[in-house]
């Protein structure tokens, strides 16, 4: 049973609509169907899935018609393909005079009176389906089992029948592993006589392959201890000595950072001496200010090239350079899928060796051929160009999702209501999360709020003495006398070993209390398949409800960029109390300035989640942070 059907246009006019139950109207799940699909460039499949419903839908392209059908997602409707396919050829068959002619204002004055032809489409699919044969079982003499005779059924006295099969299978492999030991016991043996030949007949293959394995160790073992020299003097102590390095120290409870005092305090934390310029790297750059991301298109390095006119070369062929010039361009042609295929396949392995992940790939080139099949081309325009242009406006809308996250905005927003802004950063392992929460701290100081950094990566060794020593080259750039006495960071530290949600419950706590603006957790990297750290993680995230919640990755990762966020999404769906879990809010994306013009994670990423890449790493200072370019990454993407 349909709950219902609906068709309108691009510009969202609902030409006609079958409600088919009673219950609530279409809008909401049609509403969430535009949102989330049709305006966000991901029509590769179609089928929508909102609440309990689920969504089919269907692209006119030629006439920019969506002819969308709903029914209940525990219902299989075998028929519905059938129906949407039906409708959609009838209705563009009856009015399809009153588009061509009237165009919009055929839309807007028109009546559309297909209630009757819609239900004898519907009766005509439902019967169908009811109609196909039931599936019939296959007979004995269709069956695999009636091609074996009856000799290969009967079982020889002892013969093992599961090394039979495997002799079978491993014939050339075993008979070679044999004559090679054998071939070896002989060059080794040279003088010791073989077995007689009634021995060899009485064993097996497999007992005198074992035979000769065991010969063979015995044999060079004790060549082995001939020829060690005893050197009793160069024997060393049995045991295993700790290794103590220079300026360590053995003792667990100096590595213990439990007490108070050392959180907020100006010692635990002295200011370092440096070179400025090395940390900081642009000297000429605006303070505060985060840059866009910077890329020269083909189009761009063109027109700075000096046009230099001289002579003319040769005409090649007379007239052949005007025909070649006209040669692929479409005239007043709707456009197939036939036409679009060989062009999409090649996108398609050009987006994968830009480091897009292949499943997402085929998904785009998908939801581009739905876009364009059908649409009328204009006179002088190629195939190749329309597939592409639509193409780089599917990934710039991609890039570009439906909440844009403002941390400078939502901190001040915290600060008016007394508290600090929380953000969580997340990933798998090495993918610089503590560097680049560095550069973070770095940007926030310079637009002058207070960071509190919350070391809750309790695991690794030296992730607290690495954020300790960022800690003290930011309070270097930006000393408490610039700020009115007022140390701009602070690190809060509770050693090894400890809960990292109470850390983090500590931390906003204390900063809280101390009036900073900004609390940054720092986790520890984890892989997401590992579901003890994965659990840890999302009991961290639901009891201390941070303000945005950041899954750092890198640009390096093609398919593997996939699993890892929806691994991690899952993770923090399944492991969360709340009848609303949270996800993943934003992206950071690091290792940028690695990858060239590769730069297909940040499309994998954001297709995946519907998530903003919020902040780009480029490099290692602390002034390497970027915001993303959308049109500069679709640029790098689309190059050659």
């Amino acid at each position: 049973m349909l709950d219902f059907f609906t068709i309108f246009s691009k510009g969202g006019l609902v030409l006609w609509c079958f409600q088919g139950v009673r219950g609530p109207a279409a809008t909401a799940p049609v509403n969430a169907l535009i949102r989330s699909v049709l305006l966000q460039e991901r029509g590769g499949n179609n089928s929508f899935t909102h609440e309990a419903l689920t969504l089919k839908y269907k692209l006119d392209n030629q006439f920019e018609l969506v002819f969308v059908v709903g029914f209940q997602k525990i219902l299989t409707l075998t028929y519905v393909d059938k129906l949407i396919d039906d409708v959609h050829k009838e209705f563009r068959d009856k009015y399809r005079n009153e588009f061509q002619q009237k165009g919009a204002l055929g839309l807007l004055n028109g009546t559309f009176d297909f209630k009757d032809d819609f239900l004898r489409l519907l009766r005509d699919a439902e019967e169908s389906s009811k109609a196909r044969a039931p599936t019939v079982m296959k007979t004995f003499e269709q069956s695999q089992k009636s091609q074996k005779t009856v000799k290969c059924m009967i079982e020889t006295r002892g013969e093992k029948p599961k090394e039979k099969v495997k002799n079978k299978k491993n014939k050339g492999s075993k008979k070679e592993g044999t004559e090679a030991v054998a071939a070896v016991s002989k060059a080794s043996t040279g003088d010791k006589q073989p077995p007689a030949a009634g021995d060899r007949e009485e064993l097996t293959k497999d007992e005198i392959l074992q035979k000769n394995r065991e010969e063979f160790f015995k044999r060079h073992m004790k060549a082995g201890e001939k020829s060690r020299s005893p050197k009793p003097e160069a024997q060393k102590e049995k045991g295993k000595k700790p290794r103590v390095w220079d300026l360590g120290n053995s003792n667990a409870k100096v590595l213990d950072y439990s007490n108070s005092a050392t959180n907020g305090s100006a010692e635990a934390c002295p200011v370092e001496e440096f070179d400025a310029d090395v940390a900081l790297g642009d000297r000429n750059r605006e303070p505060g200010r985060l840059y866009d991301l910077e890329y020269e298109s083909d189009d761009e390095a063109e027109e700075k090239v000096i046009q230099n006119p001289s002579k003319p070369s040769a005409k090649k062929g007379g007239l052949g350079g005007m025909f070649g010039m006209l040669k692929g361009l479409v005239g007043s042609k709707s456009l197939t899928r036939e036409d679009m295929d060989p062009i999409l396949e090649k996108m398609k392995d050009h987006l994968i060796a830009k480091n897009v992940a292949a499943e997402i790939a085929v998904q785009l080139c998908e939801s581009v051929a739905k876009k364009l099949e059908g649409k009328v081309m204009g006179t002088f325009t190629t195939v190749t160009s329309t597939v592409k242009q639509a193409l780089q406006e599917a990934l710039v809308q991609i890039l570009q999702p439906q909440r844009r996250v403002d941390v400078l905005r939502d901190v001040m927003d915290a600060q008016r209501h007394r508290r600090p802004y929380v953000v969580t950063f997340c990933g798998v392992n090495g993918v610089g999360k503590s560097t680049n929460l560095a550069k973070i701290s770095f940007w926030l100081i310079e637009n002058g709020f207070s960071v509190l950094i919350a070391a809750c990566d309790t695991f690794r060794a030296g992730a607290v003495e690495q954020l300790r020593t960022h800690t003290r080259r930011l309070n270097a750039l930006h000393p408490p006398e610039s700020h009115g006495g007022r140390t701009m960071v602070q690190l809060y530290e509770k050693g090894y070993g400890k809960d990292a949600a109470g850390i983090a419950m500590e931390a906003i706590s204390y900063a809280r209390n101390q009036g900073f603006d900004v609390v940054l957790v720092d986790t520890a990297g984890r892989m997401q398949d590992n579901a003890p750290l994965m659990t840890a993680l999302a009991k961290l995230i639901a009891v201390n409800a941070p303000d945005l919640v950041l899954f750092v990755g890198e640009a390096l990762v093609g398919n593997e960029a996939v699993d890892q966020l929806v691994k991690f999404n899952k993770a923090l769906a399944d492991h969360s109390m709340a009848q609303t879990p949270r996800l993943i809010d934003g992206i950071v994306l690091t290792k940028f300035d690695t990858i060239d013009d590769k730069v297909g994670a940040a499309i994998s990423m954001t297709y995946i989640t519907s998530k903003p890449i919020v902040f780009v790493g480029t490099g290692q200072t602390y002034c390497d942070l970027r915001s993303l370019n959308a049109k500069a990454v679709v640029a790098a993407l689309m190059k050659a």
